[in-house]
């Protein structure tokens, strides 16, 4: 048996036929995962054996320490590659955030801070299985903003076009009444049975990860939209704050 021996499996090329696994006589394969090919065993691999790489019908396995020049017997190319090695194979996974404010309200800022530690922890797992991350940080000041993007409630996070939470939970927000100069509420999450106003990182990091393995494509269905009352109080109310501080009665939008 080897140490320095073993099959690795391409994913992107699999098809879970589960030959390899039914054919090896030696336990490397997890047999509870059949017919998903997982490596449970890898001391178990015979040295230079490439009987699993040869009935592989995609060529998807390869293996750790060969030196024999061997390639799988039906890959399209005599190139062993990964779709992370070619970004232009890469599948898009936008990350959109959506917020009211970054310079005053806790809330938001220490959401996108929660979520950017959540994208860095799991870049390498999405990048290793043919994931890119596009992150678009939107600011949402204005009511056309809001109505262009169907926004509910601040912060709000998507992936690839759905949002982090089903329904809108929301509680009283300091920071964004003192903007508005009245009472104004932001975005809540559950998450295992409590409630956050700032998200866990896990909770984010797991949602990134079931939007890009369930293979859904963007989301661009319409759906009816009316501004949350809610909002309409946050814009009227720093509307009325530009105002009064540019000395303007016309309403404008100075900051």
């Amino acid at each position: 048996m080897a140490r320095k021996w073993y099959p690795v499996i391409d994913y992107m090329e699999c098809i879970e036929c589960g030959i390899c696994s039914k054919m090896c006589p030696h336990e490397v394969y997890d047999m509870d995962k059949t017919p998903t090919p997982v490596v449970k065993n890898p001391e178990n691999c015979v040295d230079h054996c490439h009987g699993c790489g040869n009935k592989c019908p995609k060529g998807a396995i390869t293996y750790v320490g060969d030196d024999t020049g061997w390639v799988p017997k039906n890959k399209k190319d005599d190139t062993v590659s990964c779709a992370a090695c070619n970004s232009n194979s890469l599948k898009k996974i936008l990350v959109e955030y959506m917020y009211l404010d970054l310079n005053v309200c806790d809330r938001c800022i220490g959401t996108e801070e929660i979520l950017v530690k959540a994208m860095e922890e799991i870049k390498e797992e999405l990048y290793n299985a043919g994931f890119e991350m596009i992150y678009r940080k939107v600011l949402i000041d204005t009511e056309e903003k809001a109505i262009k993007h169907h926004f509910s409630s601040s912060p709000t996070i998507r992936v690839n076009g759905y949002d982090l939470c089903e329904t809108v939970q929301e509680n009283h927000c300091g920071c964004c009444s003192d903007i508005a100069c009245d009472s104004v509420q932001c975005r809540t999450y559950e998450f295992e049975g409590q409630m956050y106003e700032i998200p866990p990182v896990r909770m984010l990091a797991e949602f990134i990860l079931k939007q890009a393995y369930s293979g859904n494509t963007i989301n661009t269905r319409k759906i009816d939209y009316m501004l949350p009352e809610n909002l309409k109080i946050f814009y009227a109310g720093k509307k009325k704050i530009n105002s009064a501080a540019c000395g303007c009665t016309r309403g404008c939008n100075c900051e």
